[in-house]
């Protein structure tokens, strides 16, 4: 019998997952709730992934090549691309998403209009899994109930995931994330043609960063910060509209966004036939909080260990077989993580530590290596010199700021 897949969660990780099995020929099934959905996001893609999923020039609103660090006391640091081939995508994400999507079932996936309830875990390895779901194709609310039974399991939805939950992944700390939509003057968009903000400071974010992105006719301005802060999200907000007043001065918000980012991997992330990609499985960065690019990768990573162990659908992949695709993820980004978590423990812990991070950002060398890590996913090694002197750097930064820890 052919194999039959779930794949629940129709974001880049989900898409590109389906993406992946469909053109293997593996039958289908892409469950999204909201076929119009706009979720809450900044938005930003590296260079890396336009090229690298195919991605058409309509779907980047924005190309930016510079950006502005603004530190806790307001020294404001440019970072500039002079590559002009090189950019960071701006996108919105209900444009980006469809298109995937849309992709996806181009190539054969089955699209579902549905929001899928429950999972039933089979008692034997040979047993099919059930979805209980709500179909909306026919345009109302609670729709109308199905189930569909299919050997294997992808869970591509988000943070907030049922299919983690079904198979117990286990719980992990999340950040809360608010945007505003904010449409401008022409005279203030014409400032942000190609150009981004980040601001840092204990005013917008105890412990992240709040930003100011350009999207088609709008700005995304926004900021993050863990759960255990969560009343004080609204007050960060009002902190990161104080600071870039004078920019925004005239605009008018036009949508309000918050949405749960993970800030680590699952405890589980492959149980039994069953697997979780992108937001579901924690696949988002700390210190950038970077998660659209490795959704995506994520989910063609699993779609591509499933056609691989099922002979391009010939059989059914064991747990084993799944988890070879955690390997390989691990081993492909496991230090990206780390090295990003470090980051952000070193210099998101207080004012001074934020002033000698942008105060670092000012080096040119600082910055090849960070946009070169951003835009390509590769860690590019410094000669040794190079390596000593941003260490330096670093040091004599956080020294200056008197920002070190005793």
């Amino acid at each position: 019998m052919a194999l039959r897949v779930a794949v629940v969660g129709g974001g880049p990780a989900g898409s590109s997952t389906a993406e992946t099995l469909a053109k293997a020929g593996i039958e289908t099934f892409l469950f999204e709730r909201k076929l119009d959905n706009a979720k809450p996001c900044g938005g930003a893609i590296p260079l890396c992934m336009v090229s690298e999923f195919d991605l058409p020039p309509e779907i980047v609103d924005r190309r930016v090549r510079n950006m502005k660090m603004i530190s806790p006391s307001n020294i404001e640091v440019d970072i500039k691309l002079t590559n002009q081939d090189e950019y960071i995508g701006m996108c919105r994400r209900e444009v980006m998403d469809a298109f995937l999507r849309d992709r996806a079932a181009k190539l054969g996936a089955n699209l579902i209009n549905g929001t899928v309830h429950k999972l039933d875990i089979p008692n034997s390895d040979k047993e099919p899994y059930t979805l209980h779901y709500a179909d909306h194709s026919d345009g109302s609310v609670t729709g109308t109930h199905k189930t569909l039974k299919v050997d294997l399991v992808v869970g591509a939805d988000g943070a907030n995931s049922r299919v983690a939950k079904a198979i117990d992944a286990g719980d992990y700390n999340y950040a809360i994330a608010f945007q505003e939509r904010i449409r401008l003057p022409e005279d203030k968009m014409a400032y942000y043609q190609d150009l981004a903000e980040m601001y840092v400071g204990n005013d917008v974010s105890p412990d992240f960063y709040a930003w100011v992105f350009p999207k088609y006719d709008h700005v995304a301005v926004g900021t993050g910060t863990m759960k255990v802060n969560q009343a004080k999200i609204k007050q960060l907000q009002a902190g990161i509209r104080a600071r870039a007043a004078k920019r925004l001065e005239g605009g008018k918000i036009i949508k309000v966004e918050a949405h749960p980012i993970p800030e680590h991997p699952r405890p589980r992330r492959v149980v039994g036939r069953v697997a979780l990609v992108g937001d579901a499985a924690g696949y988002v960065t700390k210190s950038s909080g970077e998660g659209i690019y490795f959704a995506a990768k994520s989910g063609r990573m699993c779609g591509e260990m499933i056609v691989e162990a099922s002979n391009n659908g010939q059989r059914i992949p064991t747990e084993a077989d799944l988890k070879q695709y955690l390997q390989r993820w691990d081993k492909k980004y496991g230090m990206t993580y780390l090295v990003l978590d470090i980051l952000q423990r070193v210099f998101y812990r207080s004012d001074a530590t934020r002033e000698a991070f942008v105060e670092m950002c000012a080096d040119m060398d600082v910055q090849r290596l960070t946009f070169d890590s951003y835009l390509y996913k590769t860690v590019v090694p410094a000669n040794p010199f190079i390596q000593m002197k941003i260490t330096a750097k670093t040091i004599g930064s956080l020294l200056r700021g008197n920002a070190l820890a005793p």
